[in-house]
């Protein structure tokens, strides 16, 4: 298969990843559209939402992971969730992994989205030409018309089943009590604790995952405005 007759459509906010570049240095046709969901659209099925280990944290936290998978879910046969970068940096991210790999098992269990991980854009670029190279005999890749996601309540249940200790019947009654997710994570301790199979102990846990991804999404908007 000669390279330039694959193509792969790229969102436009992937530019300063550099991959395009790379996809197009080694002969691949890129097309850049602004994309209304995933980054890379590799076959007429099959897309890919590329996360940086930091990024994946930080969408837990503020309910766009869970309503992205929703999304792609819905929108394409083969979604897949791409993870770059070193795996033990989650150690310095996050001081409980468990929130990390909790996340992971949602998307996988639950949304029965595949996640691959990649050390770094190059073996990303590698990966999304072998991809395409699978799928080279199908028409496409194309844009499609993508549906609104209609289904909030299941986005919020994800969201607060990421959470250590909330499995669906918690966070049920967490959404019952509290009115929606946000209510939930920004409640006290006391007011956790008196959910039925949550308890003080489980709370005070939550809480301090909370207040110190907090601290450290908050040093990594300021690291991103001082960069910029």
């Amino acid at each position: 298969m000669n390279l330039k007759d694959l193509r792969i459509v790229v969102d436009e906010r992937e530019k300063k990843s550099g991959i395009p570049d790379l996809l197009k240095s080694i002969g691949i046709n890129v097309e850049m559209k602004m994309l209304p969901i995933g980054d890379y659209i590799v076959a007429p099925e099959t897309i890919v939402e590329r996360k940086s280990i930091q990024d994946l944290i930080s969408s837990v936290f503020d309910g766009r992971l869970f309503d992205q998978c929703d999304r792609l879910k819905n929108n394409f046969e083969f979604p897949i969730i791409l993870v770059e970068g070193n795996i033990n940096a989650i150690e310095d991210l996050t001081e409980n992994p468990f929130v990390f790999y909790g996340a992971i098992s949602s998307i996988t269990i639950d949304f029965k989205i595949p996640i691959i991980t990649t050390l770094d854009s190059s073996h990303t670029t590698k990966l999304l030409v072998a991809m395409c190279s699978q799928k080279a005999q199908s028409k496409g890749p194309f844009i499609k018309k993508i549906r609104k996601s209609n289904d909030i309540r299941k986005q919020q249940l994800s969201v607060l089943c990421s959470l250590p200790g909330v499995g669906e019947k918690t966070a049920i009654q967490l959404l019952e009590k509290f009115g929606s997710p946000i209510r939930v994570l920004s409640s006290s301790t006391a007011d956790l604790a008196k959910i039925k199979g949550l308890g003080k102990i489980r709370a005070i846990k939550i809480k301090k995952i909370l207040q110190n991804q907090s601290k450290y999404l908050k040093k990594s908007n300021q690291k991103t405005l001082h960069d910029s």
